[in-house]
């Protein structure tokens, strides 16, 4: 029922269960996020993050492409998927690195959004889940650890309740 926030806190946990119970989930995140993004187009959303992209990390490798992915089916795993692609081409070796991000992201608030690109792009520096990695999260959204929770949340509300932002 509640396997996005499996390692929180049991208080949190029952909070959540009880916001699901009195049907009021959606209205919590409504209240906290009432409007959504407008980059709904591959283009838009490259523009979004080569933009995020050149203002926090101006020295981190180029990113050849950023799109919505509708083959992003475990959101439970991933959100969004940061890929770094070695190819040979002539005598030399290039390397392109690619987000796609899912497409159930296509209409949230932008903060969810920013949230899930901060992440990805901190994999442009750093590969590991560690310290380092959470850091520069926050320097990318300093309220990184509480929107990625809501974003649990939501998908906690698309599991139970369906789509709360229409597309």
């Amino acid at each position: 029922m509640l396997k996005y926030i499996d390692g929180y806190n049991p208080k949190i946990k029952a909070q959540v269960k009880e916001l699901i119970n009195q049907n009021k989930l959606g209205e919590y995140l409504l209240a906290k996020y009432p409007q959504t993004h407008t980059y709904s187009t591959d283009k838009s959303l490259y523009e979004y993050v080569i933009e995020l992209k050149n203002t926090y990390l101006k020295n981190s490798q180029p990113i050849s492409k950023v799109l919505y992915d509708t083959k992003i089916k475990d959101i439970k795993s991933a959100l969004g998927i940061h890929t770094f692609v070695s190819r040979v081409q002539g005598g030399k070796l290039k390397a392109k690195n690619e987000i796609r991000i899912s497409h159930i992201f296509k209409k949230v608030p932008e903060s969810f959004l920013r949230m899930i690109v901060a992440h990805e792009l901190a994999h442009l520096k750093v590969k590991e889940h560690d310290k380092a990695f959470y850091k520069l999260c926050t320097y990318i959204e300093p309220s990184y650890h509480q929107i990625e929770f809501d974003v649990r949340l939501y998908l906690i509300h698309l599991e139970h309740f369906g789509k709360l932002y229409e597309c």
